[in-house]
């Protein structure tokens, strides 16, 4: 269905982790914003957001709910999607320690290490200088985050850590992120920063 001239409708993946805060992002930006747990959900999308949870988990569900086929197809026609943490793993076309069967959506040409920081315990936030977004830092909140190893040539880096691990890369239409971005300040603000970039790919595809 041509969705040109249509308002612009973001898919969250509602399957596990904190969709609810995208969501509620995307509505605070005047985006219509739509839960997906089924295939026929995707219809009408101009793109989807995956975010983070359990990606073994994650990706188990999308084969129990028939969401995975056809996501990778939508992919390869040029859909727009983004992926936060767990997201981004499943984006990745290599993990180096993926449970043996774990499905991935395999789309992205970056290879993934899981939990690149250690456990809960681990988890920490911090300031991101990610050009793409402006010169004001992003602040950052990785939980239990992973980080990418490598990324292929046609891949953009947009953000590293101070140690040169990269946690923000672009693909195309691709866009991953090992941390997660709806994460609200102790003060409760939004940096809606991440989410209005991906409105922008998501309007370079509509045209």
């Amino acid at each position: 269905m041509e969705r040109r001239n249509s308002p612009t409708r973001i898919g969250v993946l509602a399957l596990q982790g904190d969709f609810e805060a995208h969501l509620k992002t995307l509505t605070e930006l005047g985006v219509e914003g739509k839960a997906i747990r089924l295939p026929e959900q995707l219809q009408d999308l101009d793109g989807i957001i995956i975010p983070g949870g359990e990606s073994t988990t994650i990706g188990k569900l999308m084969i129990v709910y028939g969401l995975q086929e056809i996501l990778q197809r939508k992919i390869h026609e040029g859909f727009p999607v983004w992926g936060t943490c767990a997201g981004m793993i499943l984006l990745a076309k290599e993990t180096d320690n993926a449970l043996a069967g774990q499905p991935l959506l395999a789309s992205m040409n970056i290879r993934v290490r899981r939990n690149a920081f250690g456990s809960q315990r681990e988890s920490f936030e911090t300031d991101l200088s990610v050009p793409a977004l402006g010169e004001a830092p992003f602040h950052a909140f990785f939980i239990r985050g992973p980080a990418v190893e490598w990324a292929g040539p046609e891949v953009e880096v947009l953000a590293t850590l101070d140690d040169g691990r990269i946690v923000a890369v672009r693909e195309g239409n691709l866009l991953g992120t090992a941390f997660h971005p709806e994460v609200p300040r102790a003060q409760g603000q939004r940096d809606s920063r991440f989410h209005q970039y991906f409105l922008r790919i998501v309007q370079g595809v509509k045209g």
